[in-house]
């Protein structure tokens, strides 16, 4: 098992980070980009291969309009990028980029969570078809990279690296030397 090092996870350019009130927070600055759901359910769309607009829209319910700003967002952001299958007219897909394709846990475990807890019977089931085994439902881990040990929130510590902060918010004026 490979660990991925600080050297080895792409960033984005500081520039492309919002700013952003509050705690200084990677989750913060993901759902400026991510957090309104005509965004993820198109990531979902092209997820499951649905590349063009029309297919998007009717597989999202969005309204065009807003589905046309958050497809353009997302490909500001770099998440996914378009390519021409068509001259005349011009007529584009809508492909995932690296960073889109990082996303693949984050659906899944939407996914998962909302069949656990929101629907009686799950809609959709992602099955897992490895190259010499049967397809079968999947079912994936949240495990460390570094241990191959599962992660539990009992077992997970904040390292604050913000000036000024600590978990339980800033520190109190003069209390880092201000």
């Amino acid at each position: 098992m490979t660990s991925r090092t600080p050297e080895s996870i792409p960033t984005a350019p500081a520039a492309a980070i919002p700013a952003i009130p509050g705690r200084p927070c990677s989750i913060a600055a993901a759902l400026q980009i991510l957090g309104e759901k005509w965004a993820l359910l198109a990531v979902r769309e092209i997820f499951y291969g649905n590349h063009r607009f029309d297919r998007i829209a009717r597989n999202t319910g969005a309204p065009r309009d807003r589905l046309t700003a958050r497809l353009r967002a997302l490909e500001e952001a770099g998440v996914i990028e378009r390519r021409a299958y068509s001259e005349r007219p011009p007529r584009f897909e809508y492909h995932l980029t690296e960073a889109g394709r990082d996303l693949a846990p984050v659906i899944q475990s939407l996914l998962t969570w909302g069949d656990r807890w929101l629907l009686p019977e799950p809609p959709v089931t992602v099955r897992h078809s490895p190259a010499g085994h049967d397809p079968h439902p999947f079912e994936p881990a949240w495990t460390c990279r570094t241990c191959g040990q599962e992660g539990h929130s009992g077992d997970l510590a904040l390292e604050i690296h913000s000036p000024g902060w600590e978990r339980e918010g800033p520190m109190a004026q003069g209390a880092h030397g201000s």
